[in-house]
């Protein structure tokens, strides 16, 4: 049980949450992503995602509440007016607090293993379980759990709490993105997928192609236990957008039984950056399409480079939304791009790091506004894994990109 203090200050906050989301500016956003993913091109969105910073903004110390459970609530809320009283993009603060379904799987069998480095943020490296063909018989399709009673009483806790002030829903699958490359290096390792390719390419496209299938059957089971939830709102859709959409969900949809065609997902390859389009498209596109397709809108890409390989990309018949990333390109993506289709451009992280020369900055955002002229286009600021405690450089860069972005 949450105490009546911790309760208190949770509740002020829910109540601040609540005033800001009622100022006119966030039905207005709210609008213009409706139209913006409707491919309408009214101006460059602009979206930050603090992320790793984040303890940097809002430090765990700083938390006011003593109990375990009412910091989760306190962290949630904070941040949500940390945007309204310091990041001047384009987020949309909903009077809404959202209770996710308690939804597990049982695995795909193996369970990766991995040498972490001696430094907190370091990287590690692949300790591979994956060592022969004989081996991709241990794994096995995810059987899909839903705890429904902890389901219920994540629900009902909110709902005491909050439910008077905000709007607390209780939602399910919300966020489909799929990493077959993601997880099967986990399990056989990246040089060694890199060497398969070349060596062995019968044994990793069984792989991918058991992994396929075991994501469809993950998809049908969520339909059949009804766990997905629309995400045409302000859900977080990887890599880093919302959903609003005037196309989503269609018209026949039964909110209380979502399907996947009334959905957005996406789809990436990020361990591929460094291989050719045609192994890419061989080893990893053509089964992330088939998943893709089932959805009513399509997302492709997150960090790897797509410059040469969009074409392949461009082959996904739901695409809405294509990720350019921070070392892709831009004039040569920019070139190819298709104008039936919203150019997400990921803009470098580094820069709130070091140095925050303004000059750079601005040069740097009006370089990808001029490259990208014509196009349905948003700028998103994330992987920001440190501002070293420099919080005032998310503000002060969104003002630059805002100020940019009216002169376009």
């Amino acid at each position: 049980m949450i105490n009546q203090r911790d309760r208190s200050i949770i509740r002020d906050l829910a109540k601040r949450v609540a005033e800001a989301a009622a100022f006119p500016i966030m039905a207005e956003r709210r609008e213009i992503w409706k139209r913006h993913h409707g491919l309408e091109r009214i101006k460059p969105m602009i979206l930050v995602f603090p992320e790793g910073s984040w303890t940097e903004l809002i430090p765990w110390d700083s938390l006011e509440c003593e109990d375990p459970a009412a910091r989760d609530y306190e962290y949630n809320l904070r941040k949500k007016l940390y945007y309204f009283d310091h990041i001047p993009d384009d987020t949309v603060i909903e009077e809404t607090y959202i209770v996710n379904k308690a939804i597990s799987t049982t695995g795909w069998g193996l369970t990766p293993e991995w040498i972490p480095s001696d430094q907190g943020t370091g990287a590690g490296t692949f300790k591979p379980v994956i060592n022969s063909p004989e081996d991709l018989r241990k794994l096995k399709f995810p059987e899909v759990i839903h705890d429904e009673a902890e389901s219920r009483r994540r629900f009902e806790e909110a709902k005491d709490l909050l439910g008077d002030i905000l709007d607390v829903q209780l939602k399910g699958i919300r966020t489909v993105s799929f990493h077959l490359m993601n997880l099967y290096t986990h399990l056989r390792g990246l040089d060694q997928v890199m060497i398969d390719m070349y060596e062995n390419p019968e044994m990793l496209h069984e792989a991918m192609e058991f992994l396929e299938q075991g994501h469809h059957k993950l998809i049908d089971q969520y339909v059949e236990m009804n766990l997905l939830s629309l995400n045409n709102d302000d859900t977080w859709n990887y890599p880093g957008v919302n959903g609003y959409s005037y196309e989503l969900p269609p018209s026949d949809c039964n909110p209380e039984k979502v399907r996947p065609c009334d959905q957005w997902a996406s789809a990436e390859a990020q361990e591929l950056t460094l291989v050719s389009p045609e192994m890419t498209q061989e080893f990893a596109i053509q089964y992330e399409k088939r998943l893709l397709e089932r959805f009513g809108l399509g997302i492709y890409g997150c960090c790897e480079d797509l410059t040469r390989k969009l074409d392949y990309v461009f082959q996904i018949s739901n695409l809405r939304q294509v990720n350019i990333s921070p070392f892709a390109d831009v004039e040569k993506c920019a070139e190819q791009f298709r104008k039936d289709l919203i150019f997400s451009w990921k803009v470098h992280p580094s820069q709130l790091v070091g140095d925050f020369n303004e000059d750079y900055i601005r040069e740097y955002i009006r370089h990808g506004l001029e490259a990208t002229q014509g196009l349905v286009m948003e700028m998103v600021l994330k992987d920001t894994h440190t501002c070293e405690n420099h919080p005032e450089r998310f503000t002060r860069w969104t003002e630059i990109a805002r100020e940019l972005i009216e002169q376009y």
